[in-house]
């Protein structure tokens, strides 16, 4: 149903969330193989950033709904270990011990919104589309994304895009501050391995950078492990309810 590669070339590694046929919808399973990646890279020592991307020109259109179950009992033990999967996967990138960035083209929609929040810096093409959209479609927000968007984006753009479902572009996503910079779509890549190559040059220094930046800047009211679990039960209660995919 999908995968999650990981690629490591001068120093940098380079993690693929690959489902094509649903663009790149994240699947448990590909939660599990996401955490178990970055573990790999924190083992490596030669490793000084990371960069997050999607297969097939686009970053990542959420859950992969074929895994849903709408109307279902939401803490019945394995759904809920499955949700969970997913949501630590986000957490674990935040807390991958090199430096991160986001290439997003194409599209992040719900929890591809908190898989590009989860990183340090994200870049993002001019006509990425960018939607939370978790109340469009009856759900509470997951994945501690208050406060994950609220860190980056500020008070403002988080109520838009997470209360009013607002869509915004990757230019707009660059002016709002929830982006580092919005480039043409076929540089988006190249763009993030160019900045990723700076710290590569020195990994045991970025490592102690990064702890350093999280440490100091890190989300500054609820800490995002407390904003999962605080959404959790409200996102349950909206799952549950629903009663078709």
């Amino acid at each position: 149903m999908g995968t999650i590669g990981l690629d490591r070339s001068n120093g940098i590694a380079i993690l693929t969330v690959d489902s094509p046929e649903v663009r790149n919808g994240l699947t448990p399973e590909m939660g599990r193989e996401l955490a178990a990646a970055c573990d790999e890279i924190d083992a490596d020592g030669s490793i000084g950033a990371a960069v997050v991307r999607g297969a097939g020109g686009t970053f990542c259109s959420g859950a992969d709904r074929r895994t849903w179950k709408p109307g279902a009992d939401q803490a019945e033990d394995t759904t809920f270990r499955n949700t969970s999967a997913v949501y630590r996967s986000f957490v674990r990138v935040g807390r991958l011990a090199v430096p991160t960035i986001a290439a997003v083209r194409g599209a992040a929609v719900g929890a591809g919104i908190n898989l590009m929040l989860a990183t340090d810096l994200r870049v993002v093409a001019e006509d990425a589309r960018l939607l939370a959209g978790f109340l469009r479609i009856g759900l509470h927000p997951g994945g501690g994304f208050f406060t994950i968007a609220g860190r980056t984006a500020g008070r403002e753009a988080t109520a838009a895009m997470g209360l009013f479902s607002q869509e915004i572009n990757g230019r707009r996503a660059a002016e709002l501050g929830l982006a580092w910079t919005a480039v043409p779509d076929a540089e988006v890549e190249d763009t993030a391995l160019a900045l990723a190559a700076e710290p590569a040059k020195d990994p045991a220094l970025a490592r102690e950078a990064a702890r350093s930046f999280r440490t100091e800047l890190g989300p500054p009211a609820i800490g995002w492990d407390a904003a999962v679990e605080f959404e959790r039960a409200t996102q349950m209660w909206s799952q549950r309810r629903r009663s078709t995919p």
